[in-house]
């Protein structure tokens, strides 16, 4: 047992079973937090931590990782080092975790090779948000064949969080995008992103988005619906273009016609990002995130934040999240 004066109360959001986050998760409002991590690791105040689909599945069950019970969500957040056991790293220096790392809590401890050191001025809401989306749309862009300048690429749920990472990394590197969303009240918003052009999702679109790219010209398409949404994109691409998976939020599959792998070749892909953060170099996944953070402080890469929460506001969280009316990330701020 460590010495009082090197352990701290902490507070933490847990749960003990599998179930619906309504009902399995709890508060915790005296968890102990060691000021004394082992060699390596460092101590991590939370600053800001999204509340992620992800993290809504990993409590479900249904993730693709299943965590030992009982456990903390939270894959991604902004924090503040507090104490450090890694020579790469100070208290003081604000960092983002590249790996899951337990973030719905007000301290956390990792090894310092799981932490990505932050430049300054950044702001934490933002920085929060930094692992998931934006990393997925650059690997989207990047990791399948990088379009040529003024080349095209399609993708679904263009105003979602990705989506709109996709919109504005599309901008500045010179690619041109066709969004699809299924609401006509988005479009403005995603125009002034620099969206090249926004339809509805349905045949009408489909027809609308042919005419502009002048037939099926695009060279890659990102699917994070499934069903119909899918198969539509799959119809605007060229021979030989990509269609990636990252997300599956219609809950169906993505079913490919003969046709298009016969004659078109088709290519039909997935990606995760955190396989990606798992197994690539660390070097390239610091250089990645050196890339994304600095649009990020440049204000060319922005995330909408709709609502923040306390740990102990988690109930009004999750509710927030199913609100109609919610325009941006809810997240928790310790």
């Amino acid at each position: 047992m460590e010495d009082d004066d090197t352990i701290r109360l902490g507070k933490e959001l847990i749960f003990r079973e599998f179930g619906n986050p309504k009902d399995v998760l709890c508060f915790e409002g005296e968890c102990l937090v060691s000021e004394s991590p082992p060699p390596g690791d460092v101590l991590v105040r939370i600053l800001a931590a999204p509340l992620n689909p992800a993290d809504l599945n990993t409590i479900e069950g249904t993730y693709g990782v299943k965590p030992p019970l009982p456990a903390t969500p939270g894959i991604e957040g902004c924090g503040v080092v507090e104490v450090s056991s890694s020579t790469d790293f100070e208290p003081g220096d604000h960092v983002i975790f590249l790996r899951r790392a337990s973030t719905w809590s007000s301290h956390t401890t990792v090894p310092g090779d799981s932490l990505f050191k932050l430049p300054p001025g950044i702001d934490p809401l933002q920085a929060a948000m930094l692992k998931v989306n934006p990393a997925t749309a650059w690997r989207l862009l990047q990791s399948f064949g990088r379009p040529e300048d003024r080349s095209w690429i399609v993708q679904n749920v263009g105003n979602s969080a990705v989506g709109r990472c996709v919109i504005q990394l599309a901008r500045d590197l010179g690619i041109r995008t066709v969004s699809f969303v299924r609401r006509p009240e988005l479009f403005d918003e995603l125009r002034a992103l620099g969206a090249d052009h926004v339809f509805i999702d349905d045949d009408a679109g489909l027809a609308s988005a042919r005419e502009v790219l002048g037939g099926a010209n695009a060279g890659l398409a990102f699917n994070a619906v499934g069903g119909d949404s899918a198969l539509r994109l799959m119809k605007l691409l060229r021979e030989g273009g990509s269609h990636i998976t990252y997300g599956a939020m219609g809950r169906k599959p993505v079913t490919v016609p003969n046709g298009l792998l016969i004659f078109r070749d088709i290519q039909v892909r997935g990606l995760w990002v955190s396989r990606w953060i798992e197994n690539a170099p660390l070097a390239e996944v610091r250089d990645v995130y050196e890339n994304l953070a600095a649009r990020v402080v440049a204000g060319q890469l922005v995330q909408p934040v709709d609502s923040t929460y306390p740990l102990e506001g988690y109930g009004e969280a999750l509710a927030r999240l199913e609100a109609p009316d919610r325009s941006g990330k809810v997240l928790f701020v310790p």
